[in-house]
């Protein structure tokens, strides 16, 4: 493999160069003597875009399809759940990822990420990312009143269904949090 077969921007792991070469940290090495390829930590390889200012750093999803090749995984926290509209506007340092394998803090690429082994559906819904902050309040920068109070609201103008809601509380959620979201559920509804 030559440097123009390499993508610019794209994750690589050393097995991804078997193709190319028998000894693929071997090609590693050279690639990365040449230039080609940063290492970011062993086994994982980064072939850098340029920019004006000079390369340009891995894309965060990027840096976690490599990590983590064919295991499932979810990128989750605080960025995520500001976007549900329950008041939450927290800011993460280490974002939070689901997968299938490991729980403790990985560096990629000169960030941390704090990887969590929890089950999660392989298409989540917005509801489940509901179910998710009410399990992470302690991440957040509000309270359970506050989020619920906000919970109540959405449903009453039909931004999350009470029914996929209340299948992801029974499936993903605590008893406190499958209680919880049944009496919100069930203040909206009566």
């Amino acid at each position: 493999m030559d440097q123009m077969k390499l993508q610019p921007g794209r994750v690589y792991r050393t097995r991804d160069f078997r193709r190319y070469d028998s000894n693929a940290t071997r090609f590693a090495a050279r690639m990365v003597r040449e230039g080609s390829l940063v290492q970011l930590r062993k086994g994982l390889y980064h072939a850098p875009r340029q920019a004006f200012w000079g390369p340009v750093p891995p894309r965060e999803d990027e840096l976690l399809r490599a990590f983590f090749g064919d295991t499932p995984w979810l990128r989750t926290g605080p960025s995520v759940w500001n976007t549900l509209g329950l008041g939450t506007t927290s800011v993460e340092a280490n974002p939070l990822v689901y997968n299938t394998g490991r729980t403790g803090l990985v560096e990629l690429g000169g960030r941390k990420f704090k990887l969590r082994r929890v089950r999660f559906p392989r298409d989540p819904s917005p509801e489940f990312f509901v179910v998710d902050l009410l399990e992470n309040l302690q991440r957040t920068d509000r309270g359970e009143e506050d989020v619920l109070r906000q919970l109540g609201k959405a449903l009453e103008e039909g931004r999350f269904d009470p029914e996929r809601l209340h299948e992801m509380a029974f499936g993903y959620g605590t008893r406190a949090t499958q209680e919880a979201v049944a009496d919100v559920t069930a203040r909206v509804a009566g």
